[in-house]
């Protein structure tokens, strides 16, 4: 039995990104932002994403300029990490996620919450000027904007998109509602493709 269908991958990725551009409500977002969401749909094969993306003003060509100069992408999930594609960052840059740090079992308990929110605080001086992605755990979104009020170093943009049904909602409101440089995706879609797909578009402007 064969079956018909299109066998060339770079043709496959042509139409794929035609389709997201003729379905999508794109109109509304500024052009910079509007590549990214392509980008974001295209790893979810939802285009009515679109709808929930929330910005603030200027943060693609931050995110930019901090890759350009070399800053780490900093992720709160080996999913999201993996999902980075390393040849499109400008600047060799380091990708980091801490989660499997052997210490942050103990940092998990000591402050009485996830993993995951717990290896933030190893991140250290990395922080400072970094695109952080958060595409897996509310409760590390929402520690990163308690680590920062409290005086830790300030990333130069945050990919906030983690996914779920227990903060998720919220921390991402609270992210849009902060100083600091932010792309979300609001309600409790997310996950680490969205989230991964969005830091590969902002390295490289090539679809």
């Amino acid at each position: 039995m064969s079956y018909e269908y299109e066998h060339d991958g770079a043709e496959i990725y042509r139409q794929s990104f035609a389709t997201i551009r003729r379905e999508a409500a794109l109109d509304r977002l500024p052009a910079d932002v509007a590549q990214v969401t392509v980008r974001m749909i295209h790893a979810c094969g939802q285009v009515d994403l679109v709808d929930d993306v929330a910005w603030s003003e200027g943060v693609v060509g931050k995110a930019r300029a901090a890759l350009e100069r070399g800053a780490p992408v900093l992720c709160d999930a080996q999913m999201v990490a993996a999902g980075v594609t390393r040849k499109r960052l400008p600047a060799y840059n380091e990708v980091v996620c801490t989660l499997n740090d052997p210490r942050t079992p103990d940092l998990a308990a000591a402050l009485g919450t996830t993993r995951t929110a717990a290896a933030l605080q190893l991140w250290g001086d990395k922080l400072d000027g970094a695109v952080v992605a958060i595409g897996n755990a509310p409760t590390a979104l929402f520690h990163l904007l308690e680590m920062v009020a409290a005086g830790a170093p300030r990333p130069a943009a945050v990919v906030g998109i983690p996914v779920g049904f227990i903060g998720a909602v919220e921390s991402k409101d609270a992210l849009a509602a902060s100083d600091l440089d932010f792309l979300v995706v609001r309600g409790r879609r997310g996950g680490s493709a969205i989230t991964a797909a969005a830091v590969n578009a902002l390295a490289s402007t090539a679809e």
